[in-house]
Parts: C-alpha cells; structure tokens; sequence
C-alpha cells in the first residue's frame, strides 16, 4: 500500500474527512516554529556587533557628554517586515492609536501585532484542542468544525485591537474629568508669577496622583519642551496624543495668546471658567438621561406584578366559574 494513502486514511479514521487538512495546519505551525527558533538563534551580525561595542563605550562617558536615546527591542527588530505596517501612513495611524492608549514606547507597534499574531496562534490551537480532545466523541459537520477553529483564532487574533480601542475611550474620558482641575491649578500658578512651562510641569506632579493619564501626557510636554523642541509644535502633538477636544481647544488658545502677544493668565483665567461650566452641563445631561434610561427597567420590574395583582384574582373567579 502506498504509504501516503495509508497515512491519509489514518488521518481520516482518526479526526474526521479534516484531518488531512488539520495535518498539514499542525505541520505549517511546526514550521513557522523552527523558523522563528533560528532566526532568534542566528549569528549576530558583526555590523550589529560592533555597533553594540560602540554604544558600550558610549555608556562609559559622563552623563552630560552622551545623547540618551532609548534602545529598541532586538529581538523584535528582526521581524520589523513582519510587524509593522509597511505603507507609512498606516504605521503613523497605528501609532497614534497606541500613543492615545497610553502605550508611548517605540516598539509599541511591533508588540501590538506581534500580541495579535501570538493570540491567533493560541486560539486556533484552543480550538483543536476542544473540537478534538475536549470533544473528541462529538461528531461535528464542516461548517461546525471550522466554527469552532477559526471562530476562536479570529476572536483571539482581534482581542488586542479591541483592547486598544477601549484604552483610548476610557483615556479620553479620564482626561476630560482631569482637565477643568488641571486648568485651575495651572491658573493658580500662573498667577503667582510662573511661566506656562514651569506651570505644566507642576500641575504634572500634583495630578500624578490622582489623574495620572493627564499628568503623563504634562510630563511628556516637560521633556520635549526641555529637549528644545518648540512651545507650539509640542501644544500641538499633545492635542493630538490626548484627541480630546477640550485640549485642543486650550492648545489654541495658548497658541493665539502667545501670537498676538496677549496675557495668558487672563485666557486661561477665561478657558477656566468656561470648562466649569462645561463640566457642570456634562453633569446635568447625564442626570437629565438617567430617567430614560431607567425606564425600561422600571416597566419591566412594576408592571408585571402590578398586572398579576390586579388581573389575577378576576382571571381565577373566570377559571372557577368555567369548572
């Protein structure tokens, strides 16, 4: 007997007429396996050697007479093809996305779809494992079967990205509360004579602690702003990172004052004021939602019982007199 046909019919007496197909699924993955053990395991490259050395030597100098930059993962830098997007606008959106998650580091993106291609691996092999171990005596059409596979890799594969999404949602909303608070500290302490960058970077540290979202993204303004990078270009990103539309708004305002030369403890003594109030209608539209919302529930919950008392005994006097 050829030993091919002999191996298939085995494979189909054991799991099923996809068991060829979940076969070479298993070998593809033993591949993809060994292929990434020795590329992790290959030679490193001299050029990569000697650079390394070099930034050994550079580590060695004072602290004031080398730059600091932040080292990329190595290991993730042999698959950048991989994960990352290679149409540059699409890596800038992903990486806005992720800066609007809190998520600030430079391999953010790798580890975002490196995170994804994991999970999916790991879904479709918990799929195989409940359609072919968990339920191994169930007998389970085609379009089942792959239901239960793919249905499990694809939802493992797209938890990052809902993660992600709901990351950015619950920051904006934490940073909206934050802000009116922050304005009024930052007012405090431009009116007692500090400039905007020494009153960004206190209200970061008061705020660390009770809106630490609000005061990472003052931080990160602090540092670019020691880097030298210019005032309105660093208002500007940090509108972007935050994608609220209060810190834009302020952004502006800022920008404004500081161009046509006009106080800007009386803009933000006026942005201040306007935020409060702001805040207040935020709280009032929420109560005002809170009776529809209630509604439902409320009918659900009263009408019943109020239906049963009232009609019940009149429908037990109808179902005596029919007996």
């Amino acid at each position: 007997m050829n030993p091919l046909t002999f191996a298939q019919d085995l494979l189909i007496a054991q799991f099923g007429e996809f068991g060829p197909l979940l076969a070479v699924g298993f070998l593809g993955l033993v591949l993809v396996a060994v292929a990434v053990g020795l590329i992790l395991n290959q030679p490193e490259d001299p050029l990569k050697k000697l650079q390394r050395n070099l930034t050994e030597q550079e580590k060695t100098k004072p602290q004031n007479q080398r730059l600091r930059q932040a080292n990329r993962n190595e290991q993730l830098q042999k698959f950048a093809n991989f994960l990352e997007p290679q149409d540059a606008e699409e890596l800038s959106a992903m990486e806005l996305k992720l800066q609007q998650a809190g998520y600030q580091s430079k391999d953010a993106v790798r580890l975002f779809h490196f995170a994804q291609f994991a999970l999916g691996l790991i879904g479709l092999g918990l799929g195989l494992f409940y359609v072919h171990v968990m339920n191994a005596d169930v007998e389970y059409s085609s379009q089942d079967m792959a239901l239960r596979i793919i249905g499990m890799g694809g939802a493992a594969y797209f938890l990052p990205r809902y993660w992600i999404t709901r990351r950015v949602e619950e920051r904006k909303q934490a940073i909206t509360r934050a802000f009116p608070d922050a304005l009024d500290m930052m007012l405090v302490c431009v009116e007692a004579g500090q400039s905007l960058d020494q009153a960004i970077v206190r209200v970061g540290q008061e705020l660390r602690s009770s809106y630490p979202e609000l005061a990472e993204e003052f931080d990160v303004v602090a540092y670019e702003m020691k880097a030298g990078k210019e005032k309105d270009r660093v208002l500007r990103d940090m509108g972007t990172r935050c994608g609220v539309q209060d810190v834009s708004s302020f952004v502006t305002v800022m920008i404004q004052s500081a161009a046509f030369g006009t106080s800007i403890a009386e803009a933000l003594r006026v942005y201040a004021g306007e935020m409060r109030d702001k805040r207040v209608m935020r709280a009032e539209e929420a109560a005002n939602k809170l009776p529809t919302k209630m509604t439902l529930a409320t009918m659900g919950l009263t009408v019943p019982p109020l239906l049963i008392i009232l009609v019940g005994p009149s429908a037990q006097g109808i179902a005596n007199l029919g007996k």
